[in-house]
């Protein structure tokens, strides 16, 4: 599937540490899990947080930067065969000539007991640097001898100024955004999209996605209300 099919969400997932947008309290530059990333040092981590806030995006720039293969799993449609797949290829030199894999599973609160179990031996001896993903608080929700292998971050609802900067670069990007259209749009309509996606990303960018290619704007452009029509039509939108 050709990458300018796919949503904008998908497509402005950021590639680097310096393109990640957010949670400054725990990635700014004198913070110590932007060293680990930066360093490819990194140990076993939860991440933990709200639905859009970044979590799948960070775990896409360790992706791009480790040196160590990389997994991903979604704990809803995986099991405990496909960790074992996983420590088997990391345990093959050839495949794997670091015998480390870096793991990241989604929504990890949704594996029970038994696949949570069968990470343990591998997480405590370094064969998995798991990298785990969670909307529900972690430390109810996971395997406390995971959660004493791992360090949990807490990533919080983007702001409102964060989300408008990821809008305003998919407005301008060709490579992997809407630069192509020549969009012009207010800052107080991406402000408005902003704060009606509640802080999840996604939202936003699927809603500025879906009002520039379903608008006409030469005509919106003319008409002297444009701003107010930009407004009403992404609240119809929403409700």
């Amino acid at each position: 599937m050709n990458d300018k099919n796919k949503p904008l969400a998908y497509r402005m997932a950021p590639e680097s540490l310096d393109e990640y947008v957010g949670q400054e309290d725990i990635l700014g530059k004198d913070k110590m899990l932007y060293r680990l990333i930066k360093a490819d040092r990194l140990s076993s981590i939860i991440l933990w947080g709200p639905t859009g806030c970044g979590k799948t995006s960070l775990a896409k720039v360790i992706a791009k930067t480790t040196k160590n293969r990389f997994e991903k799993l979604n704990a809803v449609s995986s099991g405990v065969a496909d960790i074992k797949r996983i420590v088997d290829d990391a345990q093959n030199l050839i495949m794997t000539p670091s015998g480390r894999v870096v793991l990241f599973i989604d929504e990890i609160h949704r594996f029970n007991k038994l696949q949570q179990d069968a990470l343990l031996p591998y997480v405590e001896n370094g064969t998995i640097i798991l990298i785990g993903a969670t909307t529900e608080n972690p430390y109810f929700s996971v395997n406390k001898a995971l959660i004493s292998r791992s360090t949990v971050f807490r990533l919080k609802e983007l702001e409102v100024e964060d989300i408008v900067k990821i809008l305003k670069n998919a407005c301008t990007n060709k490579k992997n955004g809407l630069g192509d259209y020549e969009i012009k749009i207010d800052d107080e309509v991406l402000e408005l999209i902003a704060k009606l996606s509640s802080g999840d990303v996604r939202v936003a960018l699927n809603a500025l996605e879906t009002a520039a290619l379903s608008t006409n704007m030469n005509a919106l452009r003319r008409n002297r209300n444009y701003k107010r029509c930009c407004v009403r039509m992404y609240s119809k939108k929403e409700s």
